[in-house]
């Protein structure tokens, strides 16, 4: 394909060095996918040498996600007002500090610090990849490419399954935090060879920020922004929560699973979630059929979990498991659902509005879950159960705040 030139007069790239740039953010994300998932193969040592509780281990994986999300309003304006590529070279090196802190931590303090400091490094590294889609790709693509970036993204998990429980049982977690602060320096060097932000990228609006903050302001204003914002707080955080934190302590706890053994499960559920983004981003339904499958993939997903709760036998676990890996897919759905509801000049804060909710929920079902999981003794329940059991019902009013809040409307492009 030959170049283009733009109205400014600067040659437009090629559609395959477009996916080059787009390979090359994809790397931070896989790394962001395999910190905020590492916490599941280390629970079990980070617990026997900190004696953590597990309201303390909920907090703990929650931190990464708490700052991941309370920095994606700053990173969408950052990115509307700067672009992609300054915006992720200047963030994810604090990444690569905070695993260097946690590979090195003496306290539960420091552990903490150090998942903060990664979770603020890591929050430009999915938003990059959406506004990169949207300011490059045509709108009818976005839905596929990104379940796509997803796909690939989450391939970091396949890290934090088997490879990374082998290199914990074999060595210690600190290695685990070395091997990927390694990663993350390459990850950081490709992206500042490769990624060069096309002309139209560029070409944004000189805003102040007063103005972009208004246009915030304006976004949350609109009806339709508390349903989309409310779901998103608990899909993604359910799946998270179920392979990022409590699948190793579920396994091991419950079942007397090995480390390794329950790695295994995280890998075949990591690589089961690989394939469900792009599916739903190819096959996926437009307009209002969007929104009803958002709602029936979601009463899937709360049926799942109240299946878990209640198993009988790991076979049941692990199986549900993985059906809650492919259908975590589902959430592309939701990034479709929020493209096509705001106007592209403000799709950075759009999507950034979206990613707080979505990491501030997972943040925040981690915390509750370590915090009722520790108290379901003092119930005579199974701590397990009882974090299960707190999903499913998260999930259910998630769910009902979408159906029932106003939806966006047909051919909204504009805000006022």
């Amino acid at each position: 394909m030959p170049l283009q030139s733009s109205a400014s007069g600067a040659a437009t790239p090629t559609v395959r060095s477009l996916w080059a740039m787009l390979a090359a953010l994809c790397m931070a994300f896989m790394l962001s996918q395999a910190y905020r998932t590492a916490a599941a193969m280390m629970a079990s040592r980070l617990q026997a040498e900190f004696s953590l509780s597990p309201q303390q281990l909920g907090s703990y994986a929650g931190a990464f996600h708490f700052a991941f999300g309370a920095m994606q309003l700053f990173m969408g304006l950052g990115i509307d007002l700067h672009g992609v590529r300054k915006t992720v070279l200047t963030s994810f090196p604090v990444a690569i500090v905070g695993a260097l802190l946690s590979a090195f931590a003496h306290s539960y303090a420091m552990l903490v610090l150090g998942q903060v400091l990664i979770g603020v490094g890591c929050a430009a590294a999915f938003l990059v990849c959406t506004v990169f889609i949207t300011r490059h790709f045509p709108q009818e693509r976005f839905a596929s490419v990104s379940g796509m970036v997803l796909g690939i993204g989450g391939g970091g998990m396949l890290l934090t399954a088997t490879p990374l429980a082998w290199v914990v049982q074999e060595a210690s977690w600190r290695a685990g935090f070395m091997m990927l602060a390694g990663l993350s320096v390459l990850a950081w060097l490709v992206i500042f060879i490769r990624v060069r932000e096309p002309a139209q990228g560029q070409e944004r609006r000189h805003e102040s920020l007063a103005a972009a903050l208004r246009g915030l302001g304006a976004l949350l204003l609109l009806p339709h922004t508390l349903g989309i914002m409310a779901l998103g707080a608990v899909t993604y955080a359910a799946f998270m929560a179920l392979r990022g934190l409590w699948l190793g302590p579920l396994l091991i706890g419950r079942y007397g699973y090995t480390l390794v053994q329950s790695g295994n499960v995280a890998l075949l559920v990591s690589v089961v979630s690989l394939f469900g983004p792009p599916l739903f981003g190819r096959f996926g339904p437009q307009g209002a059929g969007r929104r009803r499958c958002i709602i029936a993939f979601t009463l899937a997903l709360i049926a799942l979990f109240a299946v878990m709760a209640m198993a009988p036998n790991s076979a049941v676990v692990v199986g549900c498991s993985v059906l809650v890996g492919f259908l975590s897919g589902f959430v592309v759905l939701q990034y479709a659902d929020v493209r096509a509801s705001y106007p592209v000049a403000q799709i950075g804060r759009a999507m950034a509005l979206l990613n707080m909710a979505m990491f501030l929920g997972v943040a925040l079902v981690q915390w509750l879950s370590g915090v009722v999981a520790s108290a379901a003794p003092a119930w005579h329940a199974d701590p397990h159960s009882a974090a299960l059991t707190l999903i499913a019902a998260m999930l259910t009013a998630g769910v009902l705040a979408f159906a029932l809040l106003p939806a966006p409307r047909a051919g909204q492009d504009v805000i006022r």
